[in-house]
């Protein structure tokens, strides 16, 4: 929740506690919502969905009418992911708020019809209106822009088939004043982006495969002409969020090759993330920073590691105050990102909220051979004194290696120094910088083996030893102080996210793009010290909402989960993957009683070798009643048809439900028809999709998957660098 959302939550919260403890009010017998002032009255419906506004909260009486009707509620619609608004309810409420709102945003609604898209046509006085993901097509975008004169900001998808020259001369005209766009493109196309003369806000995403399903080679040729060439003369802020493909990185360069030319003047934020090791080169890119270092107004920057050096980082960044700072995958950079942040090669560092440093000292555990090749605590502090602002950070892909003895300064521990950064909400990190040091008690007795049976031992295997329970005992108190010290100083922390150096999703999507970037499970001896006494260390936040925990070998049995989700109850996101043992699950016990403890729980993604999706998982499952989001990915995991159908049918709110495991096709094709069969016509929204995960086909399987859905399962947060956007459409 926002500083402001809080400010408005915390001022009505205390209103209403005056108007209940007023004599006047104490006085008679009881007090209604209709005692409370229209004031507090608004603020509480302004966090009720538009959909529940006009469906429900309207029809209760007269006074409740007239508040939902009010135009401070209405100017600004949302139904992204509101996922019980059918073709019905949304039909309605266009209908009866057509001359109220100024913003509507349907991203995400890939349910909604044809039909209901051509009544946006008259919601004359949008000026922004996002459709991404929706059913849009070149015609009928064409008649929903003639009649939309008012509009100065556009969101939508650009689809296979469409075609620009469609567009009526009106819907040309009206496309000539919008100053922002955003597109989420899955064919070669420049859409509408050089109909748009006026643009200042460009927001693309491509997600382009190489090869179409008949296995045909996808052209990535565009027309050249002066008609069909971008104009970027009034252009602020420029993103780009690339699928991996070569197609997507050739797409992207004709849209930048205009900044070959001209870099716009007014530009200040230019974020641009491309998957994988080997970004294309793109010549322009010292021009740009040079560019933005004569601006002084820079907000945010992200560029792929090939496209800067240190000196033309050096010159972007004097001068600026940015709030937005990505350095993903740069090792290169590493030196100098910090001269900059720490030694005023910024004008005010203390503006950064957001920092993605993941892998900027891209080192191999076994090539860590010194603390230049690690993350060292003296300077995170000294980062944590300069940006003290900070919301955001990722340190995802690097290394710190505690020891026992204090290091310089007196720093005993990185978490220490992270601590210092209190306004911290998000954060990433390896496992290794959450241990006390290496366990030299276990590490003793797990390779010292007996003189008796010195002969016959085998070579240790890489990756988790033999769980012994009598080893337990010998885990010191203080194991999880260094973790202590960093819940005590970000107790407001809401997003966590804790991923092992050697994990890789199975999904084929993102596989080699991350394959490239880790190293062997079980490598890194400190990332193989985190287990269940850190997570149950996690019960210090009570605000955490989304979790995320990936290729941790040293969880065992998992009772921290159990511990962690008793306390954090308001839990919304929570994803697992390769926890323990790669050979059997043995958190599962502990994994269904913590699943019965979220009963806030909207989105779960589990991946695990082998996963039993049974009936005792399910009946677990069934206790998050709010649930929303399940993908389930498992190599060579099992599942109950008849548990799942069961599932479906308790958790009522439930519209994905994404299963890649093992099993034949027919069976995973026969159980998908039957959920589809049963619960669509209640669920306009429902997506399922249920395959063998080792099937040649997956690929186009999950090619056919929205893109709003999509993102959610196939990668962490962290793992594609999406930086928030600072100025929405």
């Amino acid at each position: 929740m926002s500083g402001i959302v809080r400010g408005i939550s915390e001022d009505m919260h205390r209103q209403i506690i005056q108007a209940v403890f007023d004599e006047d009010t104490m006085s008679s017998t009881s007090v209604g919502m209709s005692d409370l002032s229209d004031e507090i009255l608004l603020c509480i419906l302004r966090h009720v969905p538009v959909c529940d506004l006009m469906k429900n909260v309207a029809n209760v009486c007269h006074k409740l009418h007239t508040l939902c009707h009010d135009k401070t509620l209405l100017t600004n619609v949302s139904l992204s992911e509101e996922y019980q608004a059918d073709d019905v309810l949304v039909r309605y409420i266009l209908k009866q708020l057509a001359n109220h709102m100024q913003s509507l945003s349907l991203n995400g609604c890939y349910w909604l019809s044809g039909s209901t898209m051509e009544l946006l046509a008259r919601c004359r006085g949008v000026t922004h209106l996002d459709v991404t993901g929706c059913r849009i097509t070149s015609l009928r975008l064409s008649r929903l822009l003639s009649s939309l004169s008012l509009l100065r900001s556009l969101a939508f998808d650009v689809t296979p088939g469409f075609n620009s020259a469609q567009l009526s001369s009106e819907a040309v005209d009206s496309l000539s004043r919008p100053v922002g766009a955003q597109t989420d493109t899955v064919t070669p196309s420049y859409g509408v982006v050089p109909c748009c003369a006026q643009l200042r806000k460009l927001m693309l995403q491509f997600d382009i495969s190489d090869v179409t399903r008949e296995g045909i080679g996808v052209c990535c040729q565009l027309m050249m002409g002066q008609s069909s060439v971008p104009h970027y003369q009034q252009l602020e802020e420029f993103t780009a969020r690339l699928a991996p493909g070569e197609v997507n990185q050739t797409l992207l360069l004709l849209y930048l090759a205009v900044f070959s030319v001209h870099v716009p003047k007014r530009l200040r934020v230019f974020l641009v993330s491309i998957p994988g090791p080997n970004p294309a080169h793109w010549p322009a890119a010292p021009s740009l920073a040079q560019s933005l270092g004569q601006g002084g107004d820079l907000e945010a920057l992200q560029l792929p590691r090939s496209w800067l050096d240190s000196f033309s980082l050096k010159r972007a960044l004097e001068g600026n105050s940015p709030k937005h700072l990505s350095f993903s995958r740069c090792p290169a950079l590493w030196t100098q990102v910090f001269q900059s942040l720490l030694e005023g090669g910024v004008r005010d560092a203390k503006q950064l909220t957001s920092l993605n440093l993941s892998g900027i000292n891209k080192v191999l555990y076994s090539e860590c051979r010194s603390v230049e090749d690690q993350l060292v605590p003296e300077t995170m502090s000294r980062l944590a004194a300069g940006c003290s602002n900070i919301r955001q950070l990722n340190l995802m892909h690097t290394h710190y290696h505690h020891e026992s003895s204090p290091g310089q300064g007196g720093e005993t521990h990185l978490c220490a120094s992270l601590a210092k950064l209190t306004h911290l909400r998000s954060l990433t990190l390896p496992a290794c910088a959450l241990s006390d040091g290496l366990n030299t008690h276990q590490v003793s007795i797990n390779n010292t083996p007996s003189p008796l049976f010195l002969g016959l031992k085998k070579n240790p295997r890489v990756g988790l030893q033999n769980y012994k329970p009598d080893l337990e005992s010998s885990l010191s108190e203080d194991s999880t102080s260094g973790l202590s010290l960093l819940l005590a100083g970000c107790p407001f922390l809401e997003t966590l996210e804790v991923i092992g150096p050697g994990f890789v999703s199975a999904l084929p999507r993102l596989e080699p793009c991350t394959r490239a970037g880790v190293e062997p499970r079980g490598m890194c001896e400190w990332a193989r010290g985190v287990g269940d006494a850190h997570l149950a260390a996690l019960e210090a936040l009570p605000r955490l909402r989304r979790l995320s925990l990936a290729g941790l070998p040293g969880v065992l049995k998992g009772t921290g989960l159990v511990q962690l989700t008793q306390q954090c109850r308001d839990l919304r996101v929570l994803s697992l993957a390769n926890m323990g043992s790669l050979k059997t699950m043995n958190y599962a016990p502990a994994l269904l009683d913590s699943l019965k403890q979220c009963t806030q729980l909207q989105e779960l993604r589990l991946e695990q070798p082998y996963l039993n999706a049974n009936e005792s998982f399910f009946e677990a499952l069934s206790g998050c009643s709010r649930l929303q989001r399940l993908c389930l990915i498992s190599r060579s995991g099992t599942f109950d048809p008849l548990a799942v159908e069961n599932f479906m049918e308790r958790c009522r709110h439930v519209i994905m439900c994404h299963m890649f495991m093992g099993g034949t096709l027919v069976a995973c094709r026969t159980l998908q028809k039957v959920l589809l069969n049963r619960f669509s016509v209640e669920r306009s929204a429902l997506s399922v999709v249920i395959y063998p995960l080792q099937h040649e086909d997956l690929t186009l399987v999950i090619r056919d998957i929205p893109l709003t859905l999509l993102d959610r399962i196939t990668l962490f947060q962290s793992h594609v660098a999406q930086p928030p956007h600072l100025s929405p459409l």
